[in-house]
């Protein structure tokens, strides 16, 4: 070969390397919802999907993809709670029945698969809403399970526990926000695992006021890193919680999420806060609260002003978690409203319809574009990034949708209640 055309076929390859990115966990490299790929798709029509592959059952997990590999959860016919790989061909790899006996969640809101899997490339981990917990390599074979509810007790909780633990460097921290009582804190831990092994590292009690069905957390744990600074956030049971990542004790606590002048004792968290480098967006519930806070704290913050950027009284998504895109944050109202504010504010930049319809998987942002999944009829409206709102597609798909979108290498991913989809090159 030349040595022009070696030199442009190394640059080629070093692009493109450059440019493909894994969609490790639920909200992606960054969890925070947001992707480095470009020239994605914007508007496609159902059929030109590049292949569906139909599934054995319905679930809102969202796929996490590595190289060649997609992994989700499903159900069976027989109630099994699967764990599936499925390779970038559209074609099933392996499945493995990680627990038996499903439970649906408000007719067909939820179910025991709803947690998503999380994987770094050699090893894929698990959790089912029902407390089986297994670690398997990309090629199916179960390295370690364990039972969370035989380990750290009976769930107490309405509609199983949906949150999907966060794996960080060789760790697993899960949150069990749950109880009943009037107050109960006994229930509610937090916990690092050694992701190789399952064995307990640490393991922290989270103490709260709450009291009925806000006791219950449907919310994922998320990290914060930046500038030397790191902790993980629970959120749930009326408060947002930094804990230690080195024994999980308590940074700093922020309530008032639930506002106790006027407390609502269903207001249950679904949506999870997300991080910036100097923002941490966090939502509540039910046309609750929404607060910008500076990641920087100690103790309870509560009434602490100047530990927030803003304040917002009202307008929280309910399910769908929050971005951050630079000076802008971006909200999807659980009927389609998408909601733009000034990140550093609080100011209101719009809110604008896009489609009517529950919304219950998280935004995405990709090269300057919002993709927005409707869930009754599958329908991903495209919106463009920015102060000026302009929706750019509205793709519809036909089918439920409660997952959110995986971007990696080139395309996206929706998965259905009946069928993975892959979209792009």
């Amino acid at each position: 070969m030349p040595r022009a055309a070696l030199c442009l076929s190394v640059v080629f390859c070093l692009t493109i390397t450059a440019r493909a990115e894994n969609w490790p966990q639920w909200r992606g490299p960054h969890s925070n919802g947001v992707s480095s790929e470009t020239n994605l798709p914007i508007e496609w029509e159902k059929e030109d999907a590049t292949w569906r592959l139909p599934l054995p059952g319905p679930a809102g997990s969202t796929p996490v993809i590595w190289d060649e590999r997609i992994f989700l959860t499903s159900v069976d016919k027989a109630d099994n709670l699967l764990l599936l790989c499925v390779g970038v061909d559209g074609k099933e790899q392996w499945r493995r029945v990680v627990s038996r006996g499903n439970r649906n969640a408000r007719g067909d809101e939820g179910n025991s698969a709803s947690p998503s899997p999380s994987t770094d490339g050699k090893l894929v981990w698990t959790c089912m809403a029902n407390g089986a917990l297994a670690c398997y390599t990309v090629d199916g074979e179960r390295k370690w399970a364990v039972d969370l509810q035989e380990r750290y007790g009976k769930y107490k909780i309405a509609f199983g526990m949906s949150a999907t633990p966060v794996l960080d460097r060789g760790r697993l921290y899960v949150q069990l926000i749950h109880g009943e009582g009037k107050p109960s804190t006994r229930e509610a831990i937090v916990v690092a695992l050694e992701a190789a092994t399952g064995k307990e590292i640490w393991k922290h009690q989270r103490d709260s006021d709450a009291r009925a069905e806000c006791e219950h957390s449907y919310a994922s744990p998320m990290l914060y890193r930046h500038g030397g600074v790191e902790f993980l956030l629970t959120h749930g049971a009326d408060y947002v919680i930094a804990h230690d990542l080195a024994d999980g004790s308590e940074i700093w606590r922020c309530g008032e999420l639930n506002p106790k002048a006027n407390y609502n004792p269903t207001l249950r968290f679904v949506a999870s806060p997300v991080c910036s480098p100097n923002l941490i967006v966090v939502p509540s519930a039910k046309n609750g609260p929404v607060f910008g806070i500076k990641p920087k704290q100690q103790g309870d913050i509560t009434e602490l002003e100047d530990s927030f950027a803003w304040k917002r009284p009202r307008g929280t998504p309910d399910v769908p978690s929050p971005l951050v895109d630079g000076d802008l944050v971006y909200l999807c109202r659980e009927n389609g409203n998408l909601v733009c504010l000034d990140a550093a504010s609080g100011d209101l930049k719009y809110e604008e319809r896009t489609t009517r319809g529950r919304h219950r998987a998280s935004p995405v942002l990709a090269d300057g574009k919002i993709y927005l999944t409707c869930r009754e009829n599958g329908t991903v409206t495209v919106v463009a990034a920015g102060t000026d709102f302009d929706i750019l597609a509205q793709n519809k798909m036909g089918e439920a949708i409660a997952a959110s979108p995986a971007i990696a290498n080139g395309r996206i991913y929706l998965r259905s209640f009946d069928a993975l989809y892959a979209i792009g090159k």
